[in-house]
């Protein structure tokens, strides 16, 4: 009647409707219900744009990306008269008014929507009832890094997209274009990758209390850069390696220079694996960095071990010439006594040149002949020491050949070892 009519306008607590609801016949619905709800699942299409990919965090194994998310579905309540046949577009103001499908990102740390200087949401109604929902989200997501060759690694993360409440009975996920629904910007690039490749996936969740739901995969395969590693950890650890060698060529006396090289060389290397160390999560099995640091520090250690051996042997040594010195000396004046005595040499063991002092005797003869018997005796309890024996003597009397055999050994055995570790983990 005129008077409900006129008190409708009367009525300030109502809020009319926009002129775009009322062409949408947004309050003739009830759009907390699906499109199509006790039917089919309704077919949502995604397609996806990476703007940025901004961080990849090893040590919270997560990574950080910027992306367009599309979403495509049809709803036939939005669906209005057109002449012209053209789309109508909105902003996120109407997207509370409205059903739209409630995609989350699985395993998110953080997410948010940009906000600058508006919220980045365009909604796109066309004639027929075909939406088009988007958004500029950034999204942190974990990655299960194995860390087994770090840094001669590659990492292969993924970003899944699930809807949350609506299962597969209700709502369908799927590749707007398949392959090519998901485009990268050509300038993404990282400071420690190498991004190998992207690809879009599909497959199925499921949840014992809720069923299964359709689930989307934004895939890509990352290539560490080794160069970086090269400079801050290979390249030192050689060069510490390299140096310890040095010890070699110095003088085994030189004990002040060769201890200091090779406590310097130590802790350099402990400087070195600490460093990577920090920066690195606290994973419980080894990496490649570690075994090459590892045996880079073994050595270096060996290095000093070398010469702690060559020290000691060298310290036996000395003494047992001292020893023998002092032997020889006090046999010399033994015999020197005995000849100012009764005026002929005595000949003893001792290998020295005593001819000066040597007379004639009338029992010469006597002791040449008992002496050479001596020596003969002599030499034969020699000839039956042990090869063992020979060995042990020839070291401790040139120990300077360890030092020799050292100079290749030590290199050729690490160039060896490089050659299999690079062989192997590249």
């Amino acid at each position: 009647s005129k008077r409900e009519i006129k008190m409708r306008k009367l009525d300030s607590t109502k809020v009319r409707p926009l002129k775009s609801e009322q062409l949408l016949h947004i309050e003739d619905h009830d759009f907390a219900l699906r499109p199509g709800f006790g039917g089919s699942p309704i077919p949502v299409g995604i397609d996806v744009q990476v703007e940025s990919i901004d961080s990849i965090s090893e040590v919270d194994m997560d990574f950080t990306m910027t992306l367009y998310l599309r979403h495509y579905w049809k709803d036939e309540r939005l669906s209005f008269r057109s002449n012209k046949n053209k789309s109508m577009t909105f902003d996120g103001r109407l997207i509370k008014k409205i059903w739209v499908p409630d995609v989350f990102f699985v395993h998110s740390k953080r997410s948010f929507i940009h906000d600058t200087t508006v919220e980045n949401i365009m909604l796109r109604v066309y004639p027929d009832g075909n939406v088009l929902f988007s958004l500029r989200i950034t999204v942190s997501a974990m990655c299960f890094m194995d860390f087994s060759r770090f840094p001669l690694d590659t990492q292969n993360c993924s970003l899944e997209l699930e809807s949350y409440a609506y299962n597969e009975d209700d709502l369908m996920l799927y590749w707007k274009h398949g392959n090519k629904s998901l485009s990268t910007d050509e300038h993404i690039s990282l400071s420690q990758f190498f991004i190998e490749e992207f690809s879009a996936s599909s497959g199925l969740a499921f949840y014992s209390s809720t069923g299964w739901y359709n689930r989307l995969f934004i895939n890509f395969a990352l290539r560490r850069h080794i160069f970086f590693f090269v400079l801050q950890s290979y390249f030192p650890a050689m060069l510490m390696v390299m140096l310890s060698w040095v010890s070699f060529w110095i003088d085994r006396r030189a004990v002040p220079a060769r201890v200091s090289l090779g406590i310097t060389t130590v802790l350099t290397m402990s400087t070195i694996m600490t460093g990577v160390s920090a920066s690195m999560p606290q994973v419980s099995y080894i990496k490649a960095v570690d075994v090459y640091l590892w045996i880079s520090f073994l050595f270096v250690f060996l290095s000093v071990i070398e010469y702690a051996a060559v020290n000691y042997l060298t310290t036996i040594e000395e003494r047992k010439q001292l020893k023998k010195r002092g032997k020889a000396s006090g046999m010399y004046m033994d015999a020197v006594q005995a000849m100012a005595f009764d005026g002929c040499f005595h000949d003893t063991d001792v290998d020295m040149d005593l001819s000066g002092f040597s007379e004639p005797c009338e029992d010469s003869e006597t002791r040449t002949s008992e002496t050479n018997i001596s020596n003969a005796d002599t030499t034969r309890l020699k000839r039956k020491r042990s090869l063992k024996g020979n060995v042990g003597r020839i070291i401790l009397q040139n120990n300077h050949v360890i030092d020799t055999y050292s100079r290749i050994i030590f290199p050729s055995v690490y160039i060896v070892f490089n050659f299999f570790y690079w062989g192997l983990y590249i």
